[in-house]
C-alpha cells in the first residue's frame, strides 16, 4: 500500500484523530476527517488533501450521509479508522447507567456502525483496511474507569473477530492499542466528582483517587504527533501488522499482565489510586 489512499477517520476534532489526519495527509493520502461539528475541524486545510464532513457515529442517518458524501467526493474509501470515543470516570458500583449506555454506544456500537456502513464498499473492491483505536486499559483494567476499560476491551475483541470475518473479502483489520498519548481524553471525559464526594457515596473516602485517575492518562504522555506518525506508517504498509502498540507504557503493561502475579498487579493498581486492601 505505497500509493495514495483514501482514509476516513472518525473523531478528528482533537487529539489522536486530528494528529492522524495531519500525518496521513502529509504522507500524500487523501483524508476524510470527520467530527460531530465540522467547524471543530478548522485548521486542517494546510495538512494536505483533507475533506471535512460532519459525522455522529451514534446517529444512523448521520453515518449513512457521511459515507455517501465521502464516496461522492473521493470515489471510495480504502482505510477506515475508528477513533471516535470518550472516557467515563467513576466507580462501577455507582456510575450512572445512562452514562454507561452512552459510552458503550459510542465506543463500541459506533465502531460497528461505521464498519457496517463502509465494509460493503470495500468488499466490492476486494480490498480495504479497518483500523480500530483501542487502548492499553483494554488490556489491563484500572480502577474508576471500568466502563471505558470494558469498551476498549470490546473494541480489541471486535477487531480480532472482524479480522477473521473480513479476510475473505481482502480486508485487513488492525488494532491500535495506545499507551499514554497526549490528548483531550481527560478534558473531555464524563466525570462528576461531586457525586462521589457526597456523604451517601461508598467511595467518598477515595474521591482523591478518582480525581487522580481522571488525569492519569496525561501524566508523562507520548507526544501526539510522534504517535500519529508511527501509526500512519504502520497502517499504510503493504503488509500491515495485526496490532500497533505505541505510547508510554504500551510495551511494559502487556508484559506485566502476562508475567506478573495477578495479586501483585491488583496491589499496584490499588496503591496507585488510593484503594485499601480488603478491610484495610
Amino acid at each position: 500500500m505505497t500509493e495514495s489512499r483514501v482514509v476516513l477517520i472518525t473523531g478528528c476534532s482533537s487529539g489522536i484523530g486530528r494528529a492522524l489526519t495531519t500525518a496521513l495527509a502529509r504522507r500524500g493520502h487523501t483524508v476524510v476527517a470527520t467530527a460531530r461539528r465540522v467547524e471543530s475541524l478548522a485548521g486542517l486545510e494546510g495538512a494536505g488533501k483533507v475533506v471535512k464532513l460532519a459525522l455522529d457515529v451514534n446517529d444512523p442517518a448521520s453515518v449513512h450521509a457521511c459515507v455517501a458524501a465521502a464516496l461522492a467526493e473521493v470515489g471510495g474509501i480504502d482505510i477506515l479508522v475508528n477513533n471516535a470515543g470518550f472516557n467515563l470516570v467513576g466507580p462501577l458500583a455507582e456510575v450512572p447507567l445512562d452514562d454507561v449506555h452512552g459510552i458503550l454506544r459510542t465506543n463500541v456500537i459506533g465502531v460497528l456502525a461505521m464498519v457496517q456502513a463502509v465494509v460493503p464498499h470495500m468488499a466490492r473492491a476486494r480490498r480495504g483496511r479497518v483500523v480500530n483505536i483501542g487502548s492499553m486499559v483494554g488490556v489491563i483494567g484500572t480502577p474508576f474507569t471500568g466502563a471505558y476499560c470494558a469498551s476498549k476491551a470490546a473494541v480489541h475483541m471486535l477487531s480480532d473477530v472482524l479480522r477473521l470475518e473480513l479476510e475473505p473479502f481482502g480486508i485487513d483489520v488492525i488494532s491500535v492499542e495506545p499507551g499514554r498519548v497526549r490528548s483531550d481524553i481527560s478534558k473531555n471525559a464524563r466525570v462528576d466528582l461531586g457525586r462521589y464526594d457526597r456523604e451517601q457515596s461508598l467511595y467518598r473516602p477515595w474521591v482523591a483517587g478518582i480525581r487522580r485517575r481522571h488525569g492519569a492518562s496525561q501524566v508523562g504522555p507520548t507526544d501526539t504527533a510522534e504517535f500519529a506518525e508511527k501509526v500512519a506508517r504502520k497502517i499504510t504498509r503493504p503488509r500491515p501488522p495485526r496490532s500497533v502498540r505505541y505510547g508510554r507504557g504500551s510495551l511494559m503493561l502487556p508484559l506485566l499482565r502476562r508475567l506478573a502475579p495477578g495479586s501483585l498487579l491488583d496491589w499496584g493498581l490499588r496503591r496507585a489510586f488510593g484503594l485499601p486492601s480488603r478491610r484495610g
